[in-house]
């Protein structure tokens, strides 16, 4: 059946607090056609949780990257570095797909009283390529020991990461112009499947991407990071199922609105300029005629369901649009008019 594993449905880069959270790990989601599986997103505990959900990586057939924030590609080297055990060298490599090189350091925030130091000045803005590349490279002592006393195939062999090139026709540029109005460009494409991306609005990274996956029995759009954008109704449009992020912007005053804290204030800023309310993910698949929407990338990671589903209503009171809000390894079919199946 073609359906959707929520892998993990909190976002943001925490150890959520246990006393507090529910049982949520970090945002990875598995698109199922048949008996092969995509990845998008590869966030805490997203290997573990693959396994969990029934899946094999030998039925891996590419991992896709929304964007290069932690929380979304920490368990990526878990992927390869334990997933190599289930891969033969003879198969074809596994694609790993997603931004390249911003190219650019992201503008200071205007509330910095002084320039902070950047981190790896030498190459400080890695794509999907290098990060891939610098991961396994940081376990270099394991992997040689695997393939040279083992004889196991080196992760390079099992999976390919490549950067997925932004249409120079769009007009992007990661500081001036990283969200464009655009028309969504095909990255991937195989015998299951057709994966379309689109820029987001998540600053101050850049590119950021959406995905919509287009099988023969239907279609699932996946939002990645964002603010509320045009172009993820473009994606969006007429899917199956919208998989959208969602965050409390009760949570973002409460935790950040000391106004005399300037760090607080920056996160602050952030959060209001890169992310997506229930309300307002609710009103961007209205606008594209999605047949259903579930939310996801959850933060905080620590408020519970019933908050959760109480927002839900509220944003199908103010826009007539259903809000499903699925808990971890839960399935939702695409297959034309989406329902939730068994958790």
């Amino acid at each position: 059946m073609t359906h959707i594993v929520t892998l993990g449905t909190a976002g943001g880069p925490r150890w959520w607090t246990p006393a507090q959270a529910e049982p949520r790990f970090g945002i990875a989601t598995a698109v199922v056609v048949g008996d092969r599986s995509y990845l998008v997103d590869a966030g805490l505990g997203a290997g573990r949780q693959f396994t969990r959900a029934g899946l094999t990586i030998d039925g891996l057939g590419g991992v896709f990257l929304t964007h290069l924030h932690s929380d979304h590609t920490t368990d990526l080297a878990n992927i390869a570095l334990f997933g190599m055990f289930g891969l033969s060298a003879d198969a074809a490599p596994i694609p790993i797909l997603g931004p390249g090189d911003r190219g650019a350091l992201p503008p200071l925030s205007p509330r910095a009283a002084r320039a902070p130091r950047p981190v790896a000045p030498h190459l400080p803005t890695p794509g999907t390529r290098d990060v891939f590349r610098l991961l396994m490279e940081a376990h270099a002592t394991d992997l040689n020991d695997r393939v040279l006393d083992a004889l196991r195939p080196s992760p390079f062999d099992l999976f390919a990461a490549r950067d997925i090139e932004v249409p120079a026709s769009s007009g992007y540029h990661p500081n001036e112009r990283p969200t464009p109005a655009m028309k969504p460009f095909t990255v991937f494409e195989d015998d299951r499947v057709r994966v379309d991306a689109i820029l987001v609005e998540h600053p101050p990274i850049a590119p950021a991407f959406g995905y919509r996956f287009t099988t023969d029995e239907g279609s699932v759009a996946i939002s990645g990071d964002t603010a509320k954008t045009e172009n993820m109704v473009r994606l969006a449009e007429d899917v199956d199922l919208l998989l959208h992020e969602a965050i409390s912007f009760d949570w973002v005053e409460q935790t950040y609105g000391d106004p005399q804290n300037d760090t607080a204030r920056a996160s602050h800023d952030h959060h209001h300029k890169s992310h997506t309310s229930v309300v307002e993910a609710a009103e961007i698949a209205a606008a594209a005629g999605a047949r259903s929407l579930a939310v996801h990338h959850l933060v905080p990671g620590s408020l519970d369901t019933a908050a959760w589903h109480r927002a839900a209503l509220r944003a199908e009171a103010a826009t007539g649009t259903p809000v499903l809000v699925p808990d971890d390894l839960e399935r939702l079919s695409f297959a034309r008019a989406a329902q939730r199946l068994t958790a």
